[in-house]
């Protein structure tokens, strides 16, 4: 729709306003109390060919004829249809029908009955306006070539008007209740197990957990800076030591990064941990974790997306970092010079200068990125990342060079990130100070050293296994989105002012 043509229909419908409010008519309601929703009238049509029901809901299609209107009212059930006749409504609630707009807001009562052609409708006794819908919305139309006109197509105004996008995309509705269920799902899963759901600082006055920039604020009481979390993991280990055996938080996290199809700044991950387990165990929970959402939402292990099928059945492919890199990049990323790798990445297209700046851990974990992620489709754990890809896990048994971590592959995306995690607070230690020495040479996301969180090690922590899951992600998994904002409700978007 033009912007003329909207104007004028906006213009249109305030007229509406003032004609209902001349018929003392109040365009906007407190409550109404419905009987039944759009499904629930349809269900039950046949036990009581005329029950008496109250129905609510936006009007959808409105087709109007002399003294008769059918409409269609649309609640978060679904649809059903509707029917005005003059001669069985007042004079004045039948003039409150010639006024009614798509996209209104209306509750209706009345006695069921089945139409010529077979269709479930309501004979409307008495009709109640709940809103008037000043704005048109793009409901758009269909044309004798099957294009799509004046409808809510443009992705960045879908995000933005994410309100516009719900009302008239049903389909968008259903993302975000698999969404909702996903995390019931979760949620489930972990307190039957026996884990603990607890809430940590989103407000720290030390970032840590993650490889990441972070936003910066500042406390006007204190005086003092604060970071919006970066990761929930080191408070959660914080309660590890303090006895809590299996924790887990739904939340989150906050990184000052780069915006694309697969990153938001604001996003939410789950994080668990529990005592006296490994990364080992970790696969496990996690693992059955994935397949307990997956057969919640999509009713199989075995789900059709993205032209793809992907097997969700156990137990999924196990795979090494190293024979990875070796296999799909031919780099042994113990024994080849630095200089190896920058090639690798240049003849794959990567900015010479960019590449050569690279500290020795991010060459590593861009090689990864390039030559092997695309290869992981069907859910594969990688394990046994190099230890300085990995700050707060524990070494290897039998090889110190790599750490006892694993990340969860799907769709060439990574989904999920675990360790053995790191106890021995001298260790710990010497890990934060290469990691300041990583920051001071330049490499901005480096971890920064953490006193209270070697102070609580120095307590005792039990050898203990925990997980990170990215939420966001896996419901573009299962609902087959290929951007993240499509599964956040309200994503983070340039001002458009």
């Amino acid at each position: 729709m033009s912007d003329a043509a909207s104007t004028y229909v906006e213009e249109s419908r305030r007229e509406k306003l003032l004609q209902l409010r001349d018929l003392d008519v109040e365009p906007f309601s407190y409550s109404y109390n419905r009987t039944h929703t759009a499904s629930e009238v349809l269900a039950a049509y046949g036990a009581d060919d005329e029950a008496k029901v109250r129905i609510a809901g936006r009007v959808a299609s409105l087709r109007r004829h002399g003294k008769t209107t059918f409409a269609h009212v649309e609640d978060a059930s679904g649809t059903i249809q509707i029917y005005f006749r003059r001669d069985d409504l007042p004079d004045s609630s039948y003039e409150v029908v010639k006024l009614l707009d798509l996209g209104d807001f209306v509750g209706v009562s009345g006695k069921t009955f089945k139409t010529k052609t077979g269709e479930i409708t309501i004979r409307v006794e008495e009709l109640s306006l709940l809103a008037k819908a000043v704005r048109p919305l793009p409901l758009g139309k269909i044309d004798s070539e099957g294009e799509q006109h004046g409808s809510l197509i443009d992705s960045e105004m879908r995000h933005r008007r994410r309100y516009v996008d719900l009302a008239v995309h049903p389909e968008v509705r259903n993302v975000f209740r698999t969404r909702a269920r996903t995390i019931a799902c979760t949620r489930e899963f972990l307190d039957q197990r026996g884990f603990l759901e607890v809430e940590t600082p989103i407000l720290q006055p030390l970032y840590g957990g993650a490889m990441a920039n972070p936003f910066t604020t500042y406390q006007d009481t204190l005086g003092s800076k604060l970071y919006l979390r970066i990761a929930t993991e080191l408070y959660l280990k914080r309660l590890i030591v303090g006895g809590i055996e299996k924790v887990y938080e739904i939340g989150k996290d906050f990184r000052n990064e780069g915006i694309d199809r697969f990153h938001n700044p604001e996003f939410t991950m789950l994080e668990f941990y529990e005592a006296y387990a490994d990364y080992r165990n970790m696969m496990d929970i996690t693992e059955d974790l994935v397949v307990a959402i997956t057969e919640a939402t999509c009713g199989s292990r075995v789900i059709e997306r993205f032209g793809k099928t992907f097997d969700f059945n156990t137990p999924w492919r196990r795979a090494s970092f190293t024979e990875l890199v070796s296999q799909h990049a031919g780099i042994d990323i113990h024994g080849s010079d630095p200089q190896e790798m920058c090639k690798a990445l240049i003849e794959e297209g990567h900015d010479t200068e960019q590449v050569h700046a690279m500290p020795p851990t991010k060459l590593i974990d861009e090689v990864f990125k390039i030559f092997v992620e695309p290869k992981l489709v069907q859910p594969t754990f990688v394990l046994d990342y190099p230890i300085e890809l990995s700050p707060l896990a524990k070494p290897k048994r039998g090889d110190g060079r790599l750490a006892e971590r694993f990340e969860l592959f799907v769709h060439g995306k990574e989904l999920a990130n675990a360790f053995s995690e790191l106890n021995d607070p001298e260790d710990q230690r010497r890990r934060f100070e290469a990691q300041a020495a990583a920051r001071a040479a330049g490499d901005t996301q480096a971890q920064q050293m953490d006193e209270d969180y070697i102070r609580a090690l120095e307590y005792g922590m039990p050898p203990t296994g925990g997980c990170g899951l990215g939420i966001d992600r896996l419901v573009m998994l299962l609902t087959e989105q290929n951007t993240i904002r499509d599964v956040i409700l309200f994503p983070l978007l340039r001002s458009d002012g």
